[in-house]
């Protein structure tokens, strides 16, 4: 009798964690779908969502999804910890994290904010041409769709900058100076040379000559009726009834609700419960650390002369500079092959998906950042890609190449990006999910790990390496500065030329984005901080036994996850470690 009970509630006990295994499952599953669904996909399962257009970002389209997330957040709470594995806490610790945020962005009414320092809500229609891959009717027809949507966009957009501007929400005047510039990129004398026609002009691979020449035809008039009237109007809006009425101060605290909008970035950035006080002291501790390096590289280097005065031998003296936007390519990717050979020496495990190098589109080229990595999904024909700045060659020195290409590239985002899709066993709304303080902090990782690997085997590039450190540093004494503290733009300008070698126009567009997004900037060296923390942390525990590509692929495995969450199974990892045999 007694053997019958205990397996009765042996089976009872099972039965039970397999329920609560299939409803946590699907609570991500359907979590995942409708993210998914607000997006219009060509591939969808969903025939309604089949149609070519955008998300919609009207109020009250927001409104509802505020009260679709609230039911989400509502099935998280349902779930008990103790019965769940350590990878469905992790899953459901994340998904709590984005729902709670996004509520929280549709509450601080964040769609109102359409810059973000060096790209904006138009970067999707800038891209579009380029992005798109068609490989069946059904493709053209979906891309057609969106071609004639776009005026429909811009129509949302317009309301929400309206109403931007009467809750007094537009950003400040100095962010948004040619703010409407780039968009004149999607403007041309005739359809056919409009970008947005380019992906039309493989139809006739795809289908017979009557057909491909009706859907073409059926582009040429969307762009030429709707696509070109409707930015052209925009952009005459953004002149005539937004820009003009841009603020004169820059900190976001100076806005309705822009303190309690400020603290909400900095936790979704970090990812830390941190004051802006607390970040800005941490950030000049770094600051002073790190200039301490920098003095050293410099007596080393044998310089004879002060701090500020290596900074503008660096700045001006030609030898730092390629003299063609081909060659400052072919160095970026010389690089990033010569990182690409580091790889087995630092991670057991590496991504199947390739990267590329190019330069920034020449449309958005002048207010963009030195470099940057763009994904691209795992099914695309198209690769990754490092995009290199190419624009005021002056303003690009060779010395900062390496940590940039170590960053954007490999073992930076690149290999992170891909790595994390690759990972069939987390839910899809994680596989596609981006954490700054993860992500950005992964990569500053990366671009001190090219120390290990045997790059900066110069003064400059060594000194170059440092001053993308202290750049990120600052950042966090900067940004809290400017939006907390009640420092000024040239305060921040100034603050960041006399102890970066950064040129002075990076300089001013990077102080720009900060005051554009704020918050954004913190995650980087918080993020990096918390890695090599938890790198030193192994080390001493695991003495002997500390490999570093087991450490490497260990800490990428998990996707993106807050810095909380990271530490957590970074030390169960090490506990593991120490269990799992005697010391040698």
């Amino acid at each position: 009798m007694r053997k019958h009970l205990l397996l009765l509630v042996t089976l009872l006990v099972a039965s039970t964690a397999q329920a609560q295994d299939s409803s946590i499952d699907q609570l991500f599953a359907d979590y995942s779908s409708y993210q998914e669904s607000r997006y219009p996909s060509v591939d969808h399962a969903n025939e309604a969502m089949r149609k070519g257009g955008f998300a919609d970002i009207s109020p009250a389209a927001y409104a509802q999804q505020a009260e679709k997330l609230q039911q989400f957040l509502q099935q998280v709470e349902q779930f008990e910890q103790q019965k769940l594995t350590s990878q469905q806490q992790v899953n459901l610790a994340m998904l709590r994290f984005f729902i709670e945020s996004e509520i929280k962005a549709i509450e601080q009414q964040s769609y109102l904010f359409p810059m973000y320092g060096d790209t904006g809500f138009y970067f999707e229609l800038l891209r579009l041409g380029e992005t798109t891959e068609l490989k069946s009717r059904a493709d053209v027809i979906f891309y057609l769709e969106k071609l004639e949507a776009i005026a429909g966009y811009l129509a949302q957009w317009q309301a929400n900058l309206a109403t931007a501007v009467a809750e007094k929400k537009v950003l400040p005047k100095i962010v948004l100076v040619d703010f409407e510039r780039p968009l004149q990129a999607l403007l041309a004398k005739h359809p056919e040379q409009n970008p947005l026609y380019a992906p039309l002009r493989k139809v006739g691979q795809l289908l017979d000559e009557e057909t491909s020449q009706l859907l073409q035809q059926r582009g040429r008039q969307a762009i030429a009726e709707g696509v070109e009237p409707a930015v052209k109007s925009f952009i005459q809006f953004l002149q005539s009834d937004y820009l003009p009425h841009a603020r004169e101060s820059i900190a976001i605290t100076d806005m309705p609700g822009g303190a309690a909008y400020y603290q909400e970035q900095i936790r979704y950035y970090t990812t830390l419960e941190l004051s802006a006080d607390a970040i800005h002291q941490v950030g000049l501790a770094e600051v002073a650390r790190i200039r301490g390096e920098m003095d050293a590289v410099i007596a080393a280097s044998g310089f004879k002369g002060s701090f500020s005065e290596f900074i503008e031998f660096l700045r001006t003296d030609p030898q730092f500079y390629a003299t063609s936007k081909e060659a400052l390519l072919k160095e970026a990717a010389y690089i990033a092959k010569k990182a690409d050979a580091m790889l087995p020496r630092f991670f057991g495990h590496l991504p199947r998906q390739p990267y590329g190098v190019e330069p920034v589109p020449d449309s958005i080229a002048p207010r963009y950042t030195t470099g940057r990595y763009v994904g691209a999904p795992l099914d695309s024909e198209r690769p990754g890609l490092y995009w290199v700045n190419t624009y005021a060659l002056d303003k690009r020195p060779l010395y900062v190449l390496e940590a940039l290409t170590l960053h954007e590239a490999v073992p930076g985002h690149h290999l992170q990006n891909a790595l994390t899709q690759e990972q069939d066993s987390l839910p899809d709304f994680r596989r596609h999910s981006y954490l700054s303080a993860y992500g950005e902090g992964w990569a500053l990782y990366g671009e001190k790990l090219g120390i290990e690997a045997g790059f900066y085997q110069d003064h400059y590039s060594q000194f170059g390496r440092l001053s993308y450190e202290m750049w990120r540093a600052i950042r966090l004494v900067v940004d809290t500065g400017m939006h907390a503290k009640g420092w000024s733009r040239a305060k921040a300008i100034a603050f960041m030329e006399s102890n970066t070698a950064l040129s002075k126009h990076n300089v001013r567009t990077e102080i720009d984005r900060y005051i554009a997004w704020p918050g954004q900037a913190l995650s980087y060296k918080m993020g990096e901080i918390k890695i090599v923390e938890l790198r030193r942390l192994a080390e001493a525990q695991l003495g002997k036994r500390f490999d570093i590509r087991q450490f490497h692929d260990e800490l990428l495995s998990y996707g993106p996850v807050t810095l909380t969450i990271l530490e957590q199974q970074m030390k169960q990892w090490i506990e593991r470690q120490l269990a799992s045999a005697p010391a040698p």
